[in-house]
């Protein structure tokens, strides 16, 4: 197995099709539901098309991509981060969400602030952004410990006010 990078306590790899299981299990959690929203996957097959469509499409694509990161003592998935390519924003952006038994334990924190120094570090990338709802107190909070700032609100279309932040 080939991780994109490690931490202390994490590994984050590229998701593959195998992970249909965890898929239906994250984006069906009350965080994300709440948070960013019913992807309407709850099926094996709805997982493997958004595997194919949304991270494998992304490594293809631009090289990176949202991936699954696990507990390096024991391989157990905890949620997923990377960095997007949205449409609706100037630069690539940071994602992150991780299962409700694994909040609270420093895990995004780690796993994000790594994420954001392999994105410039090894991708290159000079600006990133994240993006998040307006009640997602939690994201805001971590977004600001990583030392993103706020920019702006917007709306893009089918979508609620979102919060911007831009680090550089």
């Amino acid at each position: 197995m080939t991780y994109v990078l490690e931490t202390e306590r994490l590994r984050m790899r590229e998701f593959t099709l195998a992970d249909t299981a965890f898929i239906i299990e994250l984006l069906n959690s009350p965080g994300w539901l709440e948070f960013i929203g019913d992807r309407n996957v709850h099926t094996p097959e709805q997982a493997r098309l958004y595997l194919e469509n949304g991270p494998l499409k992304s490594y293809q694509v631009h090289g990176y991509g949202l991936s699954m990161v696990e507990r390096k003592d024991d391989g157990m998935p905890v949620g997923m981060c990377g960095v997007l390519n949205r449409d609706t924003l100037e630069c690539p952006d940071i994602g992150f969400a991780f299962l409700p038994a694994h909040h609270a334990q420093g895990y995004a924190f780690e796993i994000a602030q790594a994420t954001l120094d392999h994105a410039k570090e090894t991708l290159g990338l000079p600006r990133v952004a994240a993006i998040t709802v307006p009640g997602n107190s939690r994201s805001i909070r971590l977004l600001e410990k990583l030392g993103l700032r706020y920019v702006r609100s917007f709306s893009s279309p089918g979508s609620d006010e979102l919060l911007s932040y831009y680090c550089s």
